[in-house]
């Protein structure tokens, strides 16, 4: 048995819950409210102690870390691979996991925070830095810090401008190499397109669409179109998300898409 604890606007969740639906496989979820702190509480720390979703266990075993669970779910469950049998191709996968973990993901949570998320804190009730740190005392002091700094100061907070270019040069990277083949990592959609799908479509819920579509990045724009075809995209991206929370989502973003193009001079 599959059980995946997760959350809706999590977008390491949603590249896990996509892993799963293209490679077919059910599952059981735990939902971890992670904008009301539920990471913090011991029942999930027990299970991971970074206070991080998603969470895969499997017949009783844990897995953490969302690239790591794609892995295991590919050598695990051998039916409808994810990642191509070519070792090139395996390797070029590799380059867009690793390019995620390290850069990107980080970047989509700056970005999420100061856009979106500060506001849905602040209106929970939070009001200092030292009830925001009490309220995630399983994160540490520097990560709450670094996160207060993008809810006190949003677009403005230090370091924020450089996370929203590194951002759009991903983008950039992606126009480059789907200019020449239909899938990041070759003709096949691989499991480079489920890494990068959450971090574009985290775009797309915050209403920043403008930084590929009117001919802006058209590679980009079809192969964003091609993604949301697929029958997987509603229930790795949808269906988890409350709609509550992605409407805010969206009109946050809409409040913020005017600096944004300004700062890339879109």
């Amino acid at each position: 048995m599959l059980e995946l604890y997760h959350h809706g606007s999590s977008a390491c969740a949603a590249k896990v819950r996509f892993a799963l639906a293209e490679k077919r496989l059910p599952w059981i979820g735990h939902y971890v409210d992670i904008l009301a702190g539920e990471q913090f509480q011991p029942g999930f720390l027990a299970i991971n102690p970074k206070a991080v979703v998603p969470v895969l266990v499997h017949d009783g075993e844990i897995i953490r870390e969302s690239t790591v669970i794609c892995e295991y779910l590919e050598e695990a469950f051998r039916e409808h691979p994810i990642y191509p049998s070519s070792p090139l191709e395996r390797a070029r996968v590799r380059i867009w996991t690793k390019a995620v973990d390290e850069e990107l993901h980080p970047a989509c949570s700056a970005i999420t925070y100061v856009v979106s998320h500060r506001h849905t804190i602040v209106r929970s009730g939070v009001r200092s830095f030292e009830q925001f740190l009490s309220n995630g005392a399983g994160e540490g002091t520097a990560a709450r810090a670094l996160k207060w700094q993008y809810i006190e100061h949003g677009l403005a907070a230090p370091g924020v401008a450089e996370k929203i270019r590194l951002y759009e040069a991903y983008l950039r990277k992606m126009q480059d190499t789907l200019a020449r083949q239909e899938w990041l990592a070759g003709r096949d959609f691989s499991m480079a397109d489920i890494a990068m799908s959450p971090y574009v479509n985290r775009l797309a819920a915050l209403a920043m669409e403008g930084l590929w579509t009117g001919g802006r990045l058209p590679a980009v724009a079809r192969w964003f179109e091609r993604i949301r075809e697929r029958p997987s995209f509603s229930s790795a991206f949808l269906e988890w998300m409350p709609k509550p929370l992605a409407e805010e989502m969206r009109a946050n973003g809409e409040c913020s898409w005017p600096d944004i193009k300004s700062l890339l001079g879109v």
